[in-house]
């Protein structure tokens, strides 16, 4: 089996493709189960946030499972593959898993170093789980990639310093501002950025307005950072008394028009107004900018805003490169253990049956024996066994990442005596996987 991911991030895409390219959570359950059913795909997990929707998928081909999942990409969200293909990237093995790795630390985010990817790739692993299109591979490899996360976050101290796309935001308010001491702020959305916007927010100004489709979220909000919860509906007429709009929401159209925009500017007269829209889709139509007195700014803007404040984050991620490459280790280990599984199952199935024809052996030339006196017999006699396979059993995954391993379990294969009843398990787990590591070994693996 192969490991592929194929997907669009803020590296190949810009914000007018991405914001095609999202997926709801409504969306996500019935995507992920068209996914699995797709012709070479075993199992699959999507990861879709503000600036990446990324299909990983377990194949039994890599041609097959590269050509099918770009396939069902384009599919899915209604685009020719050929229009699709130049913002598509595709990663395999070694180099998806490494892909996931980094992913999960924050180090392929826009922002160095964000801690919100980690949730939404363990939330995005929790629906696959939840809907059935996980297995034996992505169980593991999503299980180590939040442990390699929590590990870097806590082993290099890179969240000491706050980079996000809310901070973000909230630094070039500032930088266009300067004190936002008696500035009005209006913030519609009230999720994860929403929330790390007022935490920056706080203390620089308490004229802040929320809105949100939902509002007692709204006001909950308000109430915990001390603004004010405004209707949703009325959104444009809201904006007459905004100095600064930040929107988040995940809404799939426009929640403000260049209409809307242009009929509040005129109703406001002169003041200008600074619009950071940070959704994936966008909240504000981009036509809005072209506005006299209106400067807009997109989740696109604000990758040269964070750049002077990614020094010391910088360097936190020198130190989780080689975590990662200890995990990607460690990964691949396991993967080369799944490969003597049936090797150790037909072993043990072959100890277990001697024991149980001793037994009744036993049985036969003592029928005297209490219950107790043979559940003692059998006790120690499953002791013996265990104890004469443990050795083996530890050197046989040793061998099995050997150069020479084939060879090797050909020969612990035969030494035992096990040929028939390895192949038994092997035909009813017939699956290959393809080692993530550099020299991409091969070897039997079931499932």
């Amino acid at each position: 089996m192969h490991i592929l991911a194929v997907g669009v991030n803020h590296h190949r895409a810009p914000v007018n493709v991405r914001e095609k390219l999202a997926l709801t959570a409504s969306d996500l359950e019935k995507t992920l189960t068209k996914l699995r059913h797709t012709k070479s795909i075993f199992e699959d997990v999507i990861v879709s946030t503000c600036n990446r929707t990324e299909f990983y998928v377990v194949s039994d081909q890599l041609h097959t499972g590269r050509h099918y999942t770009q396939q069902f990409f384009a599919d899915c969200f209604h685009i020719s593959r050929e229009d699709i293909l130049p913002f598509l990237f595709v990663k395999e093995d070694r180099e998806a898993v490494n892909h996931l790795f980094r992913v999960a630390c924050g180090l392929d985010s826009m922002v160095l170093g964000e801690t919100q990817i980690l949730g939404q790739v363990r939330d995005s692993f929790l629906t696959a789980q939840k809907a059935g299109t996980t297995g034996t591979f992505f169980n593991e490899l999503f299980k180590e990639a939040v442990t390699v996360a929590k590990h870097a976050q806590a082993e290099s101290q890179i969240n000491d310093h706050p980079v996000s796309v809310s901070y973000a935001a909230v630094e070039l308010i500032k930088d266009t501002f300067g004190p936002l001491d008696d500035k009005r702020i209006l913030l519609v959305g009230a999720g994860e950025m929403s929330q790390l916007a007022l935490k920056y927010l706080t203390g620089g100004t308490s004229q802040i307005m929320i809105a949100n489709r939902t509002a007692e979220k709204a006001v909950r909000l308000a109430d915990q950072f001390g603004g004010r919860a405004v209707p949703f509906e009325s959104l444009s007429r809201c904006l007459d008394q905004a100095d600064i709009l930040i929107t988040t929401t995940s809404a799939p159209d426009f929640l403000l028009s260049q209409r809307d925009v242009a009929d509040a500017v005129a109703r406001r007269g002169e003041k200008p107004i600074v619009i950071v829209d940070i959704a994936v889709p966008r909240n504000i139509d981009p036509d809005v900018a072209r506005l006299d007195g209106v400067y807009l700014y997109d989740i696109d803007d604000l990758e040269n805003i964070v750049a002077s404040n990614l020094k010391e984050r910088e360097k936190a991620a020198l130190l989780i490169d080689p975590m990662i490459d200890e995990q990607l280790d460690k990964f691949a280990g396991w993967l080369r253990t799944l490969g003597v599984v049936p090797v150790i199952t037909a072993l043990r199935n072959k100890a277990l049956s001697i024991h149980s024809e001793t037994m009744k052996s036993i049985e036969n030339k003592l029928p005297e024996m209490t219950q107790h006196e043979r559940k003692v017999i059998s006790k120690h006699a499953k002791s013996i066994i265990n104890q004469l396979l443990r050795d083996p059993i530890n050197k046989v995954k040793e061998i099995a990442g050997d150069k020479n391993s084939k060879e090797a379990m050909d020969l612990f294969i035969d030494i035992f005596n096990i040929a028939d009843e390895v192949s038994g398990q092997q035909e009813r787990t017939p699956f290959t996987v393809s080692v993530p590591k550099k020299e991409q070994q091969m070897v039997e693996t079931h499932t």
